[in-house]
């Protein structure tokens, strides 16, 4: 029967890893987030501004406005 101490001391391995992750977790504080780690990859990319289309109401349908 060396299965219950075996399966015990992998029990608490794993209780004290999680213990000690969310106590470092706790420890950041409000430095960070979830939701702001998700986005932290984002943050890498350029920022692009869309085009402004100007609308010609004049033109005849199908044709762009001449810049």
């Amino acid at each position: 029967m060396a299965v219950v101490p075996l399966t015990l001391t992998i029990s608490l391995c794993l209780v004290f890893t999680f213990v000690i992750f969310f106590l470092r977790e706790h420890a950041r504080g409000r430095l960070s987030s979830a939701e702001r780690d998700s986005l932290l990859p984002l943050g890498e990319e350029s920022p692009r501004l869309a085009r402004q289309v100007s609308h010609d109401h004049n033109a005849p349908s199908g044709t762009t406005p001449a810049r």
